[in-house]
């Protein structure tokens, strides 16, 4: 197997981090990471650099950051490194000019089984739509987005009570031992892709991009959905609701499926152990939240210090 593929790696937040250092320490030549410029953020607004930069930075490895990718000095300067291959793994959107550039083409981690949840937000659907089981696929870039030819995939169970984060978490090593298979093959020249399935447009299950509006829990749903909501969006962006006039985030619940005796939205609670909030056919507890202007709290915390109004 060659080594000597010249590989430029593409990607910005944490999930990125850990299939780029699969490919560092199983000796591949990173010859450039692309990574997002820095941006302010936190109270005193410094500027924070992305996870993939400060990983890369610490390996010492070539980065670049920029604002626009069809700006010329920035593809000069990737002209100027001369890939095989490029990886992306949790980018933005590339222009033809910069995935069609290496003669092996440019691959993407994907982290759902395709043609399945293209999109921006796959492990959040997935949960949402209470999927049983979910994936990663890696796939070389063409015109429409997540749907060129499927190099590998993976599937990963979903547990129960799984939340977001956690399927994040499984789904970021899956992904980079995926990623590794990949590369490995690529540079064996054994990397044969297969085109996605030609499921009808009407059929396939879409990952669009997560708004404040899509947070927001419609109690008229039956309670599985509304605890697989809250499943799925934990712990960021957080589902949430209004409780007593102010915007309520809540990060963990369960479920008591019953005959409720209040109507779907209002809520009931002993003010010392349990908040719960009714739906047609039960009771969502409320676990992990935080009132708007408050810190995330558990439940009992939350009871100690909460006034309720009459």
């Amino acid at each position: 197997m060659s080594k000597d593929l010249r590989i430029i790696f593409m990607g910005t937040p944490d999930f990125a981090v850990a299939s780029l250092d699969i490919l560092v320490q199983n000796g591949f030549n990173i010859v450039g990471v692309i990574t997002a410029p820095d941006k302010p953020a936190g109270r005193g607004l410094q500027l924070q650099e992305s996870a993939v930069k400060q990983y890369a930075v610490s390996k010492g490895l070539h980065v670049l950051q920029p604002e626009k990718l069809k700006n010329p000095d920035f593809i000069a300067a990737l002209t100027a490194l001369k890939a095989d291959l490029q990886v992306v793994v949790a980018f933005r959107m590339l222009p033809e000019m910069v995935w069609n550039m290496p003669p092996e083409g440019t691959i993407n981690v994907h982290a759902s089984l395709l043609p399945n949840y293209r999109g921006a937000a796959p492990i959040n659907w997935a949960i949402i739509n209470g999927e049983k089981e979910s994936g990663v696929t890696t796939f070389k870039l063409q015109h429409e987005i997540d749907t060129g030819d499927i190099l590998f995939s993976d599937k990963v169970a979903i547990r129960e009570d799984e939340t977001a984060g956690e399927l994040h978490d499984a789904l970021m090593h899956t992904g980079a031992t995926l990623l590794l298979k990949t590369v490995q093959a690529i540079a064996a020249g054994n990397a044969t892709g297969t085109p996605q399935a030609n499921i009808p447009a009407a059929e396939i299950k879409h990952a669009p991009k997560i708004f404040k509006e899509t947070c927001q829990i419609n109690w008229q749903q039956p309670l599985d959905n509304i605890y697989n909501h809250v499943r799925g969006l934990s712990p960021y962006p957080a589902a949430w609701t209004t409780f007593q006039g102010k915007n309520l985030k809540i990060y963990k619940a369960h479920k008591e499926h019953t005959i409720p005796s209040k109507a779907p939205g209002d809520f009931d609670t002993d003010q010392k152990t349990y908040v719960k909030i009714a739906a047609p056919d039960g009771y969502l507890y409320l676990d992990e939240i935080q009132l708007e202007g408050k810190k995330k709290m558990d439940i009992e915390a939350f009871l100690r210090g909460y006034r309720f109004s009459s």
